[in-house]
């Protein structure tokens, strides 16, 4: 049975989803901001969380709030980690791939998660000890034991750029293993797939923990495992977390396989 606290995510979920649906057919007039050096929001994202924050202010008045548009609000073991559209540069291009990402975090860790694709009407839910779902079905972390043949997501967020040879020098390496990597532009939807098994590993740098908070707890309930770069854990998910991180995700062999591929090949030095 579904928590009360993710029946209560996906209600904002839907409402969120439904904002991003009807202004799709009008993207042309959209007010669009640029936050920083390829980086941007669009009116949209911000009537999303709007949405998402009223359901959340009036079921939970003494939570506290962090959203990608609207920033940190309140004090409380509670947060709401919001990102409204995760996925703005593909939904600004018409590209079909993005999602709202919510997730309950308390003292630093995600409880529960929801993210939400409304044009797939795909919608993934975990419960911190109670398993990981997509559309009310069960779902585990691929089996893959190794890095022959793997499916693998990664991005390129800008302002990672100036780190972008050693990556490309990663991936380069990658490449003579795996099948293939994928670049889809949405961080959530990609810890989602690898949840899901749709991947069989992620790696990104530079990500909020509004881009992952959902998706960390997902991966972790299908049975995966979530690192950073040199194996660490993630830190915390709100908003003591706000600088950008390294994320490392997949099944326990393929996470440590892929983790000690970048630290080979001198990207997680990068870091230092």
């Amino acid at each position: 049975m579904q928590k009360p606290a993710v029946t209560l995510m996906v209600k904002a979920a839907r409402a969120a989803g439904n904002v991003l649906l009807r202004h799709m057919n009008k993207l042309d007039a959209l007010n669009i901001v640029e936050k920083d050096r390829m980086d941007y929001a669009s009116e949209v994202d911000g009537l999303a969380e709007k949405e998402i924050i009223k359901e959340f202010r009036r079921a939970t008045p003494d939570y506290a709030i962090l959203g990608e548009e609207t920033g940190s609000s309140g004090h409380s073991r509670f947060t709401w980690v919001i990102d409204p559209l995760d996925g703005t540069s593909n939904y600004l291009h018409g590209f079909p791939h993005f999602c709202v990402s919510i997730a309950l975090v308390e003292n630093g860790e995600p409880t529960h998660g929801v993210i939400f694709d409304p044009l797939r009407n795909d919608l993934f839910t975990a419960s911190r000890g109670s398993g990981a779902m997509l559309n009310d079905r069960k779902i585990r972390i691929a089996e893959r034991k190794d890095l022959a043949g793997a499916m693998i997501i990664t991005g390129f967020p800008p302002r990672e750029r100036p780190r972008a040879s050693a990556q490309l020098k990663c991936v380069d390496a990658l490449l003579l293993e795996a099948e293939d990597i994928r670049r889809t532009g949405s961080a959530a939807l990609d810890l989602a797939y690898v949840a899901c098994g749709r991947s069989d590993a992620y790696f990104e740098a530079g990500v909020k923990p509004w881009d992952i908070a959902a998706g960390v707890l997902l991966v972790r309930e299908a049975g995966g495992k979530v690192c950073d770069f040199r194996g660490r854990s993630t830190g915390p998910m709100d908003n003591r977390g706000l600088p950008g991180r390294q994320l490392v995700a997949g099944n326990l062999k393929i996470c440590d396989a892929l983790q000690q591929k970048i630290v080979n090949t001198g990207y997680a030095a990068a870091f230092d």
